[in-house]
């Protein structure tokens, strides 16, 4: 099935650089979701307050927002006895997000969010390539039917599985993107290397609109894997999707530790660092996403940073990065605990 024209290409074109949306869960769970509860349930009970998340990134000054639809293969849904309702809950996400989109002032993209599906792929585990590729394929057929834009696949860790994705996407007539999450010693948990990440899928269908990072464990980490990936594609149109910050536990709520004018420094780094979209993930809000829309407007981009000066200026790294490439900042890292 051929790919439609891209808007998001078109919009980087206009623009140069894009500011994607900060984050959904957390921001949800400070209008009441709780622990355990599936945020696309919402879609159908809360459409009000999904409404809302969307709008106020807009205002904000997003160029691009995400459908609340991360967990929303069967894989997912079943563990809340909703599988059968995949293709309803992800059309209605997209619908609620193209309403806002299209109120917007300006042009405003809307990225299908296909997050993993939480299972193994052979031979690891028992899902088999075929079978992936099918519930993406059933996921994205509604974010399509909904007015989604992009498939926006984020936060993977297996190659396997982005490329499963991936074909979805592409057999469903969509153009797609995709991020991994690089949140084990500088890798995804599978293994994978920022500086891979261009060679994942570029044989699907025409290829990504863009590749990039995602989550993980901290805004610095985060800019280390930006610089990998530009470093190893140059050319390459990147996203970088930070968590806003470091999360700590206050009592039985987590906190992240980044403030605005943390995320607006971390937005100018990653211009710096040759990012063409750049977002939030964890513990992004709407007033972080404002600090960052300011830090970006009429920014004359500087020299590619170093990691001493991510060090210097965000924090220390809480991963080794998989370059290794500053003794200096080395002392400041130390390795991720699990749990």
């Amino acid at each position: 099935m051929s790919v439609p024209s891209n808007p998001l290409t078109a919009l980087i074109a206009e623009k140069g650089v894009l500011l994607a949306d900060g984050a959904t869960g957390t921001n949800l769970f400070q209008q009441g979701l709780e622990a355990g509860e599936a945020p696309e349930l919402w879609n159908e009970e809360q459409p009000d307050k999904i409404v809302k998340l969307h709008q106020d990134f807009v205002d904000a000054g997003a160029d691009i927002i995400l459908t609340n639809t991360f967990g929303g293969t069967r894989h997912r849904l079943k563990l809340h006895k909703a599988d059968d309702r995949v293709f309803a809950l992800n059309r209605k996400a997209a619908e609620i997000a193209r309403a806002v989109a299209d109120k917007a002032p300006r042009k405003v993209i809307v990225g299908g969010s296909v997050g993993p599906t939480g299972e193994l792929l052979q031979p690891l585990g028992a899902l088999t390539y075929a079978d992936a590729v099918e519930a993406f394929v059933e996921q994205i057929e509604g974010l399509k039917a909904g007015g989604a834009d992009i498939a926006w696949i984020e936060t993977m860790s297996a190659p396997d599985e982005i490329r499963a994705a991936a074909e979805a996407a592409v057999k469903v007539g969509m153009p797609y993107t995709y991020t991994g999450s690089f949140d084990t010693a500088g890798k995804t948990m599978m293994g994978l290397d920022p500086k891979d990440i261009h060679g994942v899928a570029p044989d699907i269908g025409s290829g990504p609109t863009a590749v990039g990072a995602n989550c993980g464990v901290g805004a610095s980490d985060i800019l280390a894997s930006l610089l990998d990936m530009t470093e190893a594609d140059p050319d390459a149109t990147v996203i970088v999707k930070g968590n806003c910050g470091i999360p700590e536990y206050r009592g039985a709520e987590i906190h992240y530790s980044g403030t605005p004018p943390l995320m607006a420094d971390y937005a100018r780094l990653a211009r710096d660092a040759g990012a063409k979209i750049i977002g939030g993930c964890c513990g992004t809000s709407c007033e972080h996403l404002a600090a960052m829309r300011s830090a970006l407007d009429g920014y004359t981009p500087g020299p590619r940073p170093t990691i001493e000066t991510i060090v210097d200026r965000i924090g220390p790294l809480r991963n080794k990065t998989a370059t290794e490439s500053s003794q200096a900042a080395g002392r400041e890292r130390r390795p991720r605990r699990r749990g």
